[in-house]
């Protein structure tokens, strides 16, 4: 018969691939597998592709694939596409140039744009690429539009990498003799002043608009003090009106009792006149203290407890006095108690672990 096509892969019989379309986990793969099954039990092409869903000389592909190369080769094959407009070592030169930021004496901008971006590569690489195609390259690159943290110009980045490396020998460090062999918590504490000046937080709204919110303009407030254990996902934490020695021992003496019995503690701070154990402080035998670094609040997750409280509970508010604001720092802080696993979700650390 004139333009027939013929299985002539070993040991392909009608029988063994309905059996391989049976077991395939691809249903076009299966599909094909039966459209050569009928081949194979001496139907015409017409008559199989019909069966099969395709015209003739789409199978006919399919036989000299299958022929050639088995099952595998019934499989669809993704296209490579078009080679991107960048090559991979421009790629990484672009990635660099965005973790670095601009220097604002050579390039004149303290952050970078996408047309700045589209100019440089334009400068550097010969490559014309439109705003929108370097926001894509961007995106496939991994990097966000975000809003940056901010660091303190006194910062040691040397300081806060070693903190972090050598953490374990930092903890055993303030152990005392008598907590030896004592199963350990981590603790992490800090404060935040919340009052009638309120906080801004994003919200969403149609595009192109700027929402407005209320702002109060007193000078109200109060000071949430508190402290998290990621591992055992709890917290403790008073609302007090000023920030000093007496309400740090207030606060030292809610978080040992929350520390379990037979426990000892290591609590993380950071170097605040009032968290220095030289002088008024009163420190409980089952709490040690740790410092910090200076000037590394991203060391310390309570930093990101804040952030979820005010961006949750107490941005976007009016606060009508004192004892407002107080009622709206335990409500917020009791709903994130509340919150089983949130705690250890916002404030784990792979870095801050050890073994005891």
């Amino acid at each position: 018969m004139s333009g027939a096509i013929k299985i002539i892969r070993e040991g392909s019989d009608a029988a063994t691939l309905r059996r391989e379309a049976v077991g395939s986990r691809d249903a076009n793969v299966a599909r094909r597998l039966l459209a050569l099954a009928l081949i194979a039990e001496g139907k015409t092409r017409e008559e199989a592709a019909a069966a099969a869903g395709m015209d003739r000389q789409t199978l006919r592909d399919w036989v000299h694939r299958y022929n050639a190369e088995g099952i595998a080769g019934l499989a669809d094959r993704r296209s490579k596409g078009r080679p991107g407009i960048l090559s991979a070592e421009q790629l990484e030169e672009l990635a660099s140039w965005v973790r670095q930021g601009p220097d604002p004496e050579k390039d004149g901008i303290v952050r970078w744009r996408l047309s700045d971006l589209a100019i440089r590569i334009s400068d550097r690489f010969h490559v014309a690429i439109a705003e929108g195609g370097v926001g894509k390259i961007l995106h496939r690159l991994g990097f966000s539009h975000i809003s940056a943290r901010p660091r303190h110009p006194g910062q040691d980045t040397q300081a806060l990498e070693t903190h972090k490396k050598n953490f374990t020998a930092l903890v055993a460090d303030v152990i005392p003799e008598h907590a030896s062999g004592k199963p350990l918590e981590l603790w992490w504490q800090d404060e935040a002043r919340v009052g009638q000046q309120g906080t801004l937080t994003y919200v969403w709204a149609d595009k192109g608009s700027r929402p407005r919110q209320l702002k109060d303009t007193r000078y109200s407030w109060a000071y949430i003090f508190g402290a998290v254990c990621p591992a055992r996902d709890v917290g403790a934490a008073l609302v007090l009106p000023r920030a000093n020695a007496e309400a740090m021992n207030k606060h030292l003496a809610e978080i040992a009792t929350q520390v379990q019995p037979g426990s000892h503690a290591v609590l993380i701070l950071d170097g605040a006149g009032w968290h220095q154990t030289g002088g008024r402080l009163k420190v409980p035998d089952t709490i040690s203290i740790l410092h910090l670094p200076p000037y590394c609040p991203e060391l310390n997750p309570v930093e990101n407890i804040w952030q979820y409280l005010r961006q949750n509970f107490l941005g976007n508010r009016i606060f009508n006095d004192y004892n407002d604001i107080v009622d709206a720092c335990c409500n917020a802080w009791n709903s994130l108690i509340a919150q089983t696993g949130k705690i250890r979700q916002i404030a784990s650390r792979q870095w801050a672990t050890v073994n005891h």
